[in-house]
């Protein structure tokens, strides 16, 4: 499979950031598949290692990856490049894909693109040193929205009624919101550079339509459908006060902090901290023990 997995690379069109726009006009002559060609050709793959299913698979939805690529476009990394691992995502999608469990292909490999983009966008900010905890996962990506709801400018400094209202809600420091901030805001400048010199051509005018074609839309809302069933079953093994805390610590815009939760039930701060870790942990074996026991349901046509 190692063998077959380079032959597909190498047969892939390669997206250049002189050429992005070449490249996705490129991958539009991939025809979608049907569910019964998209299943046929997951079989052979799974049963006999057909590398032309494979590479038919995997060409049949670089458009999706160029739309997820295109949602990260403003953390300043070459557009090439979030494609590419996007690309590697997919390509890990194809592979461990099972069709019998009801899912279109679409569906399952989002996960794996997205997951795959966001690593080397962490790993790329990490050479600026920005922390990988999850504290700092966290504000990294959510200060841009964050900054939205407050009415501040993505070129904006933040004033410092909004840094303390931002460290509050993410629970992390000050100072890592204004160091974060100034970060972002300095690669987000080079989306606006000129293509050349001599060009009024912006490097953002050669990226992907952003609004969602058809088949993302009805994928999104199949992923949200399976996510909050999968949830929902995991949440029921924890008992009453384990349900709140994650509730509030976890599934929260605005998490609780862990003083108010010691209020309310009338313990520690570091007893609720406890209940707080078994309980997730018991949750994601609950849910991981959900994604393999039930059914998918299938996207409709």
């Amino acid at each position: 499979m190692a063998a077959a997995t380079l032959a597909l690379s190498a047969s892939l069109p390669l997206p250049a950031e002189d050429g992005l726009k070449r490249y996705l006009r490129d991958i539009r002559r991939f025809p979608v598949l049907t569910v019964e060609e998209e299943y046929m050709l997951a079989k052979r793959l799974a049963e006999h290692g057909d590398v032309e299913a494979a590479h038919r698979l995997v060409t049949s939805h670089l458009r999706l990856v160029a739309k997820i690529a295109y949602g990260f476009k403003n953390y300043g990394l070459p557009m090439a490049d979030l494609i590419a691992e996007g690309n590697i995502g997919l390509m890990r999608a194809v592979k461990k894909f099972e069709p019998e469990r009801g899912f279109r292909l679409a569906t399952y490999a989002m996960w794996w693109i997205k997951a795959s983009i966001t690593e080397h966008v962490l790993q790329s900010w990490s050479l600026v040193k920005i922390g990988t905890a999850a504290a700092q996962k966290k504000l990294f990506f959510n200060l841009k929205r964050m900054k939205q709801a407050l009415g501040v400018s993505d070129q904006a400094d933040l004033e410092p009624s909004h840094v303390k209202s931002i460290a509050e809600k993410l629970d992390v420091s000050q100072n890592d919101v204004v160091t974060m901030n100034r970060r972002l805001f300095g690669r987000d400048s080079s989306l606006n550079l000129p293509v050349r010199t001599d060009s009024d051509l912006e490097r953002q005018d050669l990226l992907a339509d952003e609004a969602d074609d058809p088949e993302m839309l009805v994928a999104g809302r199949q992923e949200r459908s399976q996510g909050l069933a999968w949830l929902k079953s995991g949440l029921a093994v924890l008992d009453e006060r384990e349900r709140h805390v994650i509730a509030e610590r976890r599934l929260k815009d605005d998490p609780s902090t862990l003083e108010e939760l010691a209020a309310h039930f009338g313990i520690s701060r570091e007893r609720v901290r406890q209940i707080e870790v078994k309980a997730f942990d018991k949750l994601k074996k609950a849910v991981l023990g959900s994604a393999r026991a039930l059914p998918a349901p299938t996207l409709p046509l």
